[in-house]
């Protein structure tokens, strides 16, 4: 029995060891640290001491869009970033809903099982309505919140949505998602308002993730959520008022196509103890705006 043991053990160290053998090391230096959760094995980084800054991604990325924020943060402060389940080095589980409601509650597990305490939750795209709906249901353990370009609320109406929806829903959507690896390889790209702040080397390991269809799925089921679950969206939003209260950093790209600033106008009606900054860039702030939102996010735990 423990020779049995001791060959599954060195299968799952060389599994995981080849499924990392992608992840460029210069840009990515942290130890990879995995904890088991019901739905799989979640991948994470957990480095530094001080304050805890649990950082929560959307799509297509992983936890590298936090790298140098990690990096930096870290000298003063414990920096934890997940991927989730499907993402980046975490497992992608065969045969699961991949829904924004799902997610949540793996993150949801993972926090109470590490037992995480005054928590600064950063929270950006998809990651905002998982992050912040793990939050509220863990709302005694958070401190504060860091928000970057996101929303918690109703996107069935919402044209663009829709369009979006229909096209994902359609086998023209199917098939540029799942053989073309199309939201890594040419949404990522429209994110940024300046495509030359996302060079070859970065844009390739959000592409590496994803190297054949049944790796993808995860891609195409949470944009098919974008308004397949908006109806939870909503009541999460209703239910944020154990957050609401809590101090609100916003680090807003006013160039986002997507999620624009009457996105932001809502968050800052709702949030009664809220500081904004925005920025001249697109979607992904944390790529194009990197120091100005790591000095703020600095300066917002210290104050």
């Amino acid at each position: 029995m423990k020779q049995v043991l001791n060959i599954l053990i060195l299968f799952i160290m060389s599994s995981t060891a080849f499924s990392q053998s992608w992840v460029d090391t210069s840009l990515y230096p942290f130890e990879n640290k995995f904890l088991r959760l019901e739905a799989g094995n979640m991948h994470y980084v957990d480095e530094g001491k001080g304050d805890l800054i649990l950082f929560i991604h959307g799509t297509p990325t992983w936890s590298f869009l936090y790298r140098d924020f990690i990096k930096d943060l870290s000298k003063d402060h414990r920096c934890i970033a997940i991927d989730h389940l499907g993402f980046g080095l975490s497992e992608k589980p065969d045969s699961v809903s991949g829904t924004p409601e799902w997610h949540a509650q793996n993150l949801s597990e993972f926090i109470k099982k590490l037992d995480l305490q005054d928590i600064t939750l950063v929270v950006h795209d998809f990651g905002g309505p998982i992050g912040l709906a793990a939050g509220i249901e863990n709302s005694e353990r958070i401190k504060r919140v860091v928000l970057f370009n996101s929303w918690l609320w109703a996107t069935n109406e919402g044209k663009q949505a829709q369009k979006i929806d229909k096209t994902l829903n359609s086998g023209l959507g199917k098939f540029l998602y799942l053989n073309m690896n199309f939201s890594p390889k040419v949404l990522l790209k429209k994110g940024f308002a300046n495509k030359k702040n996302l060079s070859k080397e970065v844009h390739e390991q959000y592409i590496k993730p994803f190297p054949d269809k049944d790796s993808r799925i995860p891609l195409l089921n949470l944009g098919k959520a974008l308004v397949g679950s908006s109806d939870w969206y909503q009541d999460q939003w209703e239910a944020l008022a154990p957050l609401a209260e809590k101090e609100w950093l916003i680090l807003w790209g006013t160039k986002d196509e997507f999620i624009t600033k009457e996105n932001l106008h809502k968050w800052q009606e709702r949030l009664p103890n809220h500081k904004t900054k925005e920025f001249e860039c697109g979607h992904f702030v944390q790529e194009e705006k990197t120091e100005e939102s790591i000095k703020a996010i600095d300066a917002f735990i210290k104050k």
